[in-house]
């Protein structure tokens, strides 16, 4: 009994080792001093999203079973005999991913004096600033020259505009819906900033705010070319400030509307507010949250990515994935993927380059053509919690795993051979293949990343959806601002959390005497 109990806490141990690169933590944003958990795979409520994400793919495996007919598997996947054909195989050999060829961290080292201002700039910096500064007041004048002359509009000063963005920024901070109730007398007022510029400069500065005045000559299809500068800009910040960990996830972040409002807010609020137009990919740092690179891809109306002429929501996944990965070929990173984009032919294009994938899988969702039948559909034999089985051809391999319903991973970055543990708080240890395990533990962090980042929107809302992306872009800006000063000798000195930060940048932003966070 002894050495079982030994044999179990050696397991225990060795697959929290492999983990210790993954900085799970509820101080994330630094809200709750230590960590909660030493345990970065280990589930601290039965209500994690990490849970109901997989658990929710179980659900839909089960009604998709259901409603096909029996024996049958879903589009494009192979017989027994055409899989034999096509080299799969139940002979599991080792595979050994080679090493990453980066260091993971800031690309370059920020003062102990930085400040919240100086980490936000390095993603807008002064010349981004000025950009708006210029297109802004080129619109006002073109805009009035056609419409008639507005008496109240002069030119935006770079003091202005820095202190328009403080507005907008300071709604995630305080979580108002409009931005206009800073100068309201209502619950919430703030008196403190309020001071620094007039309710009617602003919405002169929001009415004429501009990133591209004019339509292009070349690509004027373009759905995006009034942000699409901005964006390009940004893109480039990111990857010159940050290189990433090896382990990198592709993924939609959340950023649906607060529940809070929508439960409290009228039904003339709600017919107001009009249906996102757009979805937002990023690839995220699994192991810090930083989000590395972003596409965007309009639901409505012409693009000139190729992505609005895609209807097939597999190829349109698949685009986006080789768009955020474009960057990265030849470096030995190892890509986790939802069941959208999991697809045995991303996964060997990919390879090609030399990354690596793993994946969920969805007989309704994913792509599974190329792929074993006997794999895809439940057998008449009930299959025992912690069960699995595996094929493999060449590298790749395609597991089943059965935990309250059948899992299937796509992958050729974990060993089949290599064996992994699932640690819940009510059901204990569940025996897993190492890329399950690893699967759970890089997507509870983005799920616990997510779950913190979403409190830190910024809540102005405009109807345009140009807009839209950039304020959403904004926030992203803010929060691997974050990410780096928490990483920088700055953070020895003030350990301010995410709200203070964002409060300090504010305050930075309206060129405040004092700006210390009130929090």
């Amino acid at each position: 009994m002894a050495e079982c109990g030994r044999k179990a806490l050696s397991l225990l141990e060795a697959a929290r080792s492999r983990y210790e690169s993954l900085q799970i933590s509820d101080d994330v944003f630094g809200e709750s001093g230590d960590d909660s958990s030493d345990n970065p795979f280990y589930s601290t409520s039965g209500d994690s999203d990490s849970d109901n994400y997989i658990a929710e793919v179980g659900e839909e495996e089960q009604q998709q079973q259901q409603q096909q007919p029996s024996g049958a598997g879903p589009p494009g996947s192979l017989s027994r005999s055409q899989a034999e054909e096509e080299g799969w195989t139940e002979t599991l050999q080792d595979v050994t991913v080679p090493t990453y060829k980066e260091t993971y961290g800031p690309a370059q080292k920020m003062p102990a004096t930085a400040t919240a201002l100086d980490f936000f700039q390095l993603f807008v910096p002064d010349n981004c600033i000025q950009n708006m500064i210029t297109q802004t007041n080129m619109y006002a004048k073109k805009f009035q020259e056609r419409f008639g002359a507005d008496e109240g509009w002069r030119p935006v000063t770079a003091q202005e505009m820095k202190a328009f963005l403080g507005f907008v920024t300071s709604t995630s901070v305080h979580r108002c819906e409009s931005v206009l109730s800073i100068w309201s007398s209502g619950f919430f007022s703030n008196r403190s900033i309020a001071l620094k510029m007039s309710q009617a400069r602003f919405e002169k500065i929001l009415k004429y705010f501009h990133i591209v005045a004019f339509r292009p000559s070349q690509g004027s299809n373009q759905g995006l070319y009034k942000i699409q500068p901005f964006l390009d800009s940004l893109q480039q910040s990111f990857g010159c400030t940050f290189r990433p960990s090896q382990t990198q996830v592709l993924h939609e972040p959340l950023i649906d509307e607060d529940p809070v409002f929508i439960t409290t807010c009228t039904e003339r609020e709600l017919r107001k507010r009009k249906k996102r137009k757009f979805s937002l990919w990023v690839r995220q740092c699994t192991s810090t949250g930083f989000i590395c690179q972003i596409s965007v891809h309009l639901k409505e109306g012409q693009g000139t990515d190729g992505l609005a002429t895609l209807k097939n929501k597999p190829q349109l996944h698949s685009l986006v994935a080789k768009q955020l990965c474009q960057n990265i070929s030849g470096k030995n990173t190892i890509i986790f993927t939802g069941p959208s984009i999991t697809s045995l032919s991303l996964f060997t294009e990919f390879s090609k380059q030399d990354i690596f994938c793993c994946g969920l899988l969805s007989t309704r969702k994913s792509d599974c053509t190329g792929l074993p039948q006997g794999m895809l559909v439940c057998g008449s034999t009930p299959a025992q919690r912690g069960q699995s089985r595996v094929m493999m051809k060449g590298s790749m391999s395609l597991i089943s795993w059965y935990n309250k319903g059948h899992f299937r991973f796509l992958t050729n970055a974990y060993s089949p051979t290599k064996q992994g543990l699932i640690i819940k708080r009510k059901s204990g240890e569940i025996p897993c293949p190492l890329a399950v395990e690893a699967f759970a533990a890089h997507l509870s962090y983005i799920c616990k990343y997510d779950d913190k980042y979403s409190k830190y929107f910024i809540f102005h809302k405009p109807n345009k959806t140009w807009q839209q992306v950039f304020w959403l872009s904004i926030s992203i800006a803010i929060n691997n601002a974050y990410i780096l000063y928490k990483m920088s000798d700055a953070y020895t000195v003030k350990r301010y959390s995410r709200a203070q930060f964002g409060e300090r940048l504010v305050r930075e932003l309206l060129d405040l005497d004092d700006c210390s966070p009130t929090q």
